[in-house]
Order: structure tokens, then sequence, then C-alpha cells
């Protein structure tokens, strides 16, 4: 079984106890650490979060959620993600960005897993996603929030996370797609989420 304390100093220190909360009351989650070469792409250049929320949103017919944004490149989909802010907890920054994003009813089916991201250069530089699974119960599925810009939203079947994270991390090394960085670095740090959703969904989690 995976030990907390393994990885919570790796966490913002405002986060550790409630991590422990969280993981006492919907299970212990994966943890896994990624360098990444650059990071100056969004969200890791934002100064208004510490980290994020990944939103594994199961539909009623077993599907997650995965969508696109207007100014994605052709045809990606990823996992819902959303901002936890420097001093906020992570079930507040949870609530919202379901309402913000899927203005669904749902409940806290398992928390699946721990990322954390180390840039060493141009600057050192951490970040963290804190992922949920999350069972639909009610509502019905809108954006509430424009500024997301979300163009599209489908369903997946779990056994095709996989293939979501081939294609991310495929994304072209190209100036013309920049995104306030680039969008082949963007598309390695996405697809992360993406492998270890689909590792805890294929084993039944």
């Amino acid at each position: 079984m995976i030990n907390i304390q393994s990885f919570v100093d790796r966490l913002p220190a405002h986060h550790q106890a409630e991590v422990a909360e969280l993981a006492a009351q919907y299970g212990v989650p994966r943890y896994r650490h990624v360098v990444l070469a650059d990071g100056t792409f969004d969200p890791l250049i934002k100064t208004d979060r510490v980290g994020e929320v990944g939103m594994v949103v199961r539909r009623r017919n077993g599907g997650i959620l995965v969508a696109r944004k207007t100014y994605y490149p052709p045809a990606i989909f990823r996992l819902l993600t959303g901002g936890v802010g420097p001093a906020e907890s992570i079930a507040t920054a949870l609530a919202r960005e379901v309402a913000e994003e899927t203005s669904l009813t749902v409940q806290i089916s398992r928390f699946l897993s721990v990322i954390t991201y180390e840039v060493p250069h141009p600057t050192s530089h951490r970040f963290v996603s804190y992922v949920f699974l999350l069972d639909e119960v009610g509502g019905t599925l809108q954006v509430a929030d424009p500024d997301e810009q979300v163009a599209e939203m489908r369903t997946v079947l779990p056994g095709e996370l996989p293939g979501l994270a081939v294609r991310l991390r495929q994304l072209p090394d190209c100036s013309d797609l920049a995104i306030r960085g680039n969008w082949a670095r963007w598309g390695q740090f996405r697809a992360v989420m993406h492998e270890e959703v689909g590792v805890l969904l294929a084993s039944g989690t």
C-alpha cells in the first residue's frame, strides 16, 4: 500500500493535512513524480495557482467526460482540470471547478492520484495535480463559465484514455501552435494524467 508520508513533503504545506484526510475518506491515491524539461506553458506559468484538480467525471452510462477547447489543435480532447489557488483548499477548488465546467451534481468515488511536477529550468518550479473519480448523480451537462472556452465535450470509454495520452505526447513541436509556450511541451505534461487514470481505471479502481 502507498504510504502518504512518502510523498506528502512534495505538496504545498497547506495541502498536506487535507490530502491525508481525503485519502482516509476516499482511498489512498497513487503517486507519481514527473520532471519536465520545460514549463513555459499554461497552466505552469500562471501565478494564481499552485496546482490543479483533475476531474474524472464518470457519467451514468459509464463514459468519462473529456473536453476540447476552442484554441486546441484539431481533435485534441483531454480530461477536465481546474486551478487550485495558493491559499485554497483542494475540496473548495474541486467543488467550484466541477460546477463551472459541468454544472453537474457529482459525488467523489475515489481519490485516484497525486501527480507532482518539477521544472528545474529555466527556474525551479513545482506544480501538483490532485485527481478524483467523480460519479454523476444529477444536473444537466453545460459549461457555466464561458471563460473556459470549451468548444465541445464528449465521453470516452476508460480504455480510450491511453490513446488520448498518446495523441497528447505526439503533438508537434511547432512554434505556430504556441500557446504561451509550446503545444509539444504542453502535450507531454497533459499526457501524464491520462496515463495514470487509464492504468487505475483498467485495474478496477
